[in-house]
């Protein structure tokens, strides 16, 4: 079975390079019926989201490739360097990447892994079976072996605050480095929302997702 090129969106600074192969189990692609998602600002390098009460800070000096990462699928995205390929636009219906982030153009050469942020939301009436924010790791560790990833874990509850999610720790050999992948998936206001955070070592990882906190939710 098929899936939208969203799901690619998820780790696109890292492997999004192929569509996946399955839904979450039980689950059939429907037309998505979600409300509009506010797309959430960034001001003093800090984005806010108050539909999902999140609270994402961004290290001074990033640059922010959001607009990019939701082009009309004709218009060509840079290729990230620690990237096989570049990643797809957003296409599915009301699917759409909140915030990107990255320490330097995701085109730029460089020695050192490419950190990023990458913050991206579905609905979730998109998968009827959809049911437990962990449930979304299913096909992401089939793309992650066939990319070269390895997890590291089973996907396991995280407590930011008051609001539990869902993540997942993934690494691969890049040449003589380590690139170390945290993702974190919640299930809120009828979305998938996945936050991705990559850096060159556990620590930093660590220290990215420090920066991200929750307040009260718009109703």
């Amino acid at each position: 079975m098929g899936c939208p090129r969203y799901f690619r969106l998820i780790f696109l600074a890292l492997f999004a390079v192929a569509s996946f192969a399955q839904s979450p189990p039980s689950s059939t692609k429907t037309k998505s019926h979600a409300p509009a998602l506010d797309p959430g600002t960034v001001s003093n390098s800090v984005y806010r989201n108050k539909t999902l009460g999140l609270v994402c800070k961004i290290p001074d000096a990033w640059v922010l490739r959001t607009d990019e990462m939701n082009a009309p699928a004709e218009e060509e995205t840079p290729k990230p360097e620690s990237t096989p390929q570049s990643p797809p636009p957003a296409s599915s219906a009301g699917s759409k990447v909140l915030l990107a982030a990255f320490s330097r153009p995701p085109a730029a050469p460089g020695q050192e892994i490419n950190s990023s942020i990458v913050i991206a939301a579905e609905p979730v009436s998109a998968y009827p079976g959809l049911k437990e924010a962990a449930e979304y790791f299913y096909p992401i560790e089939e793309v992650a072996k066939a990319q070269g990833l390895a997890l590291d874990e089973d996907p396991y509850a995280i407590a930011i605050g008051t609001t539990t999610l869902a993540r997942g720790d993934f690494h691969k050999d890049v040449g003589t480095r380590v690139l170390r992948q945290s993702t974190l998936v919640l299930l809120s206001h009828g979305y998938a929302v996945s936050i991705t955070m990559i850096a060159g070592t556990t620590d930093e990882v660590e220290d990215l997702i420090d920066g991200l906190s929750f307040t009260a939710a718009a109703k």
